[in-house]
């Protein structure tokens, strides 16, 4: 293993990773994309410190493009007067055939685009993972609850086993 590839795994391993865990909860996520986003300078420093929030964030089209609302980057401790405004939108980018994809499924009726996570890849640049989601009903979050208590009844039991 070379030196360079050292540093990119020890990079990976130490990048935070901004996860939504509502999203699962609320959402059916049916198909996810890899979407880049334009950052400003202190906007990168404050996510490589792990300072977001994804909880009542959300994506929306507008003139052909995609658009990320709703996420909070705290603003960077050690920035200046050309610090960055914490919700602000921000632009995803993703290939013409994806978003047409995307544009022809939120138009349907129930769906909608949702972030799942937010993190640095190899490059160093930042992602987006977002997902095209289907609203849960009251008894779907129910039946996802219910499912998880007893996944860990059995973990449960079967350490007591050993």
């Amino acid at each position: 293993m070379s030196k360079k590839d050292k540093k990119q795994e020890k990079d990976q391993k130490y990048s935070p990773t901004i996860r939504n865990k509502k999203a699962s909860f609320n959402y059916n996520l049916i198909e996810k994309f890899e979407a880049g986003i334009i950052l400003t300078g202190t906007e990168v420093k404050s996510l490589r410190m792990g300072r977001a929030t994804l909880d009542e964030s959300y994506c929306r089209l507008k003139n052909g493009e995609l658009v990320l609302l709703g996420v909070n980057i705290s603003t960077y401790e050690f920035g200046n007067i050309l610090n960055h405004e914490p919700s602000r939108a921000r632009k995803l980018l993703l290939h013409k055939a994806e978003l047409k994809k995307l544009e022809v499924k939120t138009n349907q009726k129930g769906f909608t685009i949702v972030p799942t996570r937010v993190y640095f890849n190899a490059r160093g640049f930042a992602k987006v993972e977002i997902a095209l989601a289907q609203g849960k009903s009251v008894a779907d979050k129910r039946t996802t609850l219910k499912d998880k208590q007893v996944k860990m009844d059995i973990k449960r039991a079967m350490s007591k086993w050993r």
